[in-house]
């Protein structure tokens, strides 16, 4: 991984420039292990075509919604009941916290674009709906789910502020083209989140698209579409972010297809106890496109440093991305801790916003690979605690450039006390890589990991040294 100079405490930070032992291992909550031959028979979905389905034209989006549901009359009522819509999840123990909440990227904090609250009109261009500016949006209102946003294949459908249409488009047309999700209708959001292309996600980008055998062997390889793993029923789709989860209830794995041991070297089998399936079959992320790798929101509002996304932009501060990262590795048992605002945090270290659980004496944890987003972000002197400001519209940060404005508006959203004295803290945040699975023949060997050279920092990982001299786990 390359840093860039003046941030020698991101170096310190890391928790393993590591690989992995096995060709293949588990999942993070254990289960099953895995086969060479994956379970699975992709589905074969006929195209229904739409187009004599629909009116002469089609005023405003919500007509296209009303419309879809002139046949698919639950659709509506299904995606609501989702955390695609609510942008929250069902209640869950946050540890360290006590009792039962719900969480998502409604209320939660993150090291990228800080934070919803307060900034709704540009967050939601990314909410299936319509017209969620502010926090008197009505979630009850079935016109308002967008369906095209996941269905349209025209290629031509964008969303503007608050998830409106983007002027111009042809909702006719947009709705004339709907068919099942592609791998389009699901990056436009989910690659392209935090305001640009690969700034969370490290193994989520445009070139999923349409990838090589290479770029990903599921998709790439054998025509995967993202719904064929993240199966969905009732537009409920399976699936957890770790950025806005704790726990991986109705995820996916790679044992959900792959269900039997996969070696024909019992030295590689031993490995699956202790090593993830994503250890060894991505050896590397971002591979054909840059990741953003750290932010400093410190340097931004100078008006004499010329914009350049992958660099600097007088809205958002300094950058470094990289490209054909090797990962950085941790113990993951398939949940995380979570900073919630208002938490207290220590302002001389770092502070993970979601740092994933588990160690080498938990026997449910894998070797996981991880891309980590670090940052300098807002905190409140006084009360120690991250600070969530507003960015967009007046009085915001991208508006006025002051940020004592911005704070000050982002605490009374957010309603948090803020002590009108603020400074930079050091975060991060921990994206558990699947995607971007290479072909075998190029997954780590034994050299990766053991030996002089290999990428694995064993002791981080709480081992006495390389296992293959000293033992594995007991």
């Amino acid at each position: 991984m390359r840093i860039g100079k003046g941030h020698a405490w991101v170096a310190a930070v890391l928790l393993a420039a590591a690989g992995a032992v096995a060709y293949v291992a588990m999942s993070p909550g254990g289960g099953a292990p895995v086969v060479a031959k994956a379970a699975f028979d992709k589905p074969i979905r006929p195209h229904v075509d739409h187009s004599a389905f629909f009116p002469a034209s089609l005023s405003t989006p919500q007509d296209v919604t009303r419309a879809c549901l002139g046949c698919h009359a639950d659709a509506a009522s299904d995606v609501m009941k989702t955390a695609h819509w609510e942008w929250l999840g069902g209640e869950v123990q946050v540890p360290g916290h006590a009792g039962l909440r719900r969480i998502g990227k409604k209320n939660l904090i993150n090291n990228f674009c800080i934070s919803v609250i307060g900034n709704w009109a540009s967050c939601t261009k990314c909410h299936v709906g319509y017209g969620w500016k502010d926090d008197g949006f009505d979630f009850a209102q079935a016109a308002n789910v967008d369906c095209l946003v996941c269905h349209e294949h025209s290629g031509t459908y964008v969303k503007g502020d608050a998830g409106m249409p983007a002027k111009g488009i042809d909702l006719l047309a947009a709705a004339k083209s709907v068919g099942t999700p592609r791998r389009e209708n699901c990056t436009v959001c989910h690659s392209y989140g935090g305001g640009g292309q690969g700034v969370k996600h490290g193994d989520l980008d445009s070139s999923l698209e349409n990838p090589t055998g290479e770029d990903d062997v599921h998709m790439g390889g054998h025509a995967f579409l993202c719904v064929d793993c993240h199966e969905t029923r009732r537009h409920d789709i399976r699936g957890r972010s770790f950025s806005v989860s704790v726990e991986d209830s109705n995820g996916v794995a790679c044992q959900d297809c792959h269900r039997a041991p996969p070696h024909q070297d019992p030295r590689l089998d031993a490995h699956l106890d202790a090593v993830s399936c994503q250890a060894c079959h991505i050896p590397t992320y971002a591979r054909r496109l840059p990741t953003k790798m750290f932010w400093d929101w410190s340097k931004a509002g100078d008006p004499d440093r010329p914009d350049d996304p992958h660099r600097y932009l007088k809205i958002k501060g300094e950058f470094l991305y990289d490209q054909d990262v090797v990962p950085e590795y941790a113990w993951f048992d398939g949940s995380v801790d979570r900073y919630l605002l208002g938490d207290r945090m220590d302002p001389s270290g770092v502070t993970d916003i979601n740092r994933p659980r588990g160690d080498i004496r938990n026997p449910n944890a894998r070797i996981w690979p991880f891309k980590i987003h670090r940052a300098l972000q807002q905190y409140d002197r006084q009360n120690n605690v991250l600070l969530a400001p507003v960015t967009g519209g007046e009085g915001g940060f991208w508006h006025d450039f002051d940020w004592d404005k911005a704070l000050r508006l982002g605490a009374k959203a957010t309603g948090m006390d803020f002590s009108g004295e603020f400074g930079w803290a050091k975060t991060a945040m921990y994206w558990p890589l699947s995607h971007m699975v290479a072909p075998k023949e190029q997954a780590l060997g034994c050299d990766a990991c053991h030996g002089d050279h290999a990428r694995m920092d064993w002791k981080a990982l709480g081992y006495e040294g390389d296992p293959m001299t000293v033992g594995g786990r007991r």
